[in-house]
């Protein structure tokens, strides 16, 4: 099958893009939401606008957490996208608390092992991966923000690595960087 990656910064129409190759490949689709639920009113206006410019008859997922549950849906897809790999790594990092030194210390290695076991079951069917590119902004103040860093870097070049295809948006414009 195929697996295509899409990156970029914040706001630079990713979702938009990866959205817009599920159309073109047909089929039922799969949208994976990562993100959680919204905590304050900018991102449930986001989560709003992602919600009407996809197609209606779309299945859907909201799973911020486990990503074997993305796996496990009853009923047959196509075409799975997940948006976005990075929420779901923001979402493991703000899960740990920073007192426990050596879970702080180890999860960027957990992350980067579990994603590596998983990132193969996605190859069995047309996957398509968002997730925000880390490295542009340079190194966070925070051992958080840094952890964060640390993680998504890990799993993005993991994922570049696997996927068949990988998209770069900057400012709407998708560039092409494999495949």
């Amino acid at each position: 099958m195929s697996v295509v990656m899409v990156t970029g910064g914040v706001r630079s129409g990713k979702s938009a893009f990866a959205e817009e190759v599920c159309r073109s490949w047909g089929g039922r689709v799969l949208y994976v939401a990562t993100g959680g639920a919204p905590r304050d009113e900018e991102m449930r206006a986001r989560v709003e606008l992602h919600r009407q410019r996809r197609p209606h008859h779309w299945g859907l997922i909201e799973e911020p957490l486990e990503p074997e549950k993305w796996l496990s849906h009853s009923e047959p897809y196509d075409i799975v996208l997940i948006d976005s790999l990075s929420a779901w790594v923001a979402n493991r990092v703000m899960d740990v608390d920073e007192s426990d030194r050596e879970r702080f210390r180890r999860l960027p290695e957990e992350l980067e092992t579990e994603w590596n076991r998983l990132l193969p079951c996605f190859g069995q069917q047309k996957t398509v991966i968002v997730t925000d590119e880390t490295g542009w902004g340079g190194v966070a103040l925070s051992p958080m923000g840094r952890l964060f860093q640390e993680a998504l870097g890990r799993v993005n070049q993991l994922t570049a690595r696997f996927a068949d295809e990988v998209w770069m948006v900057v400012s709407g414009i998708p560039w092409r960087l494999k495949g």
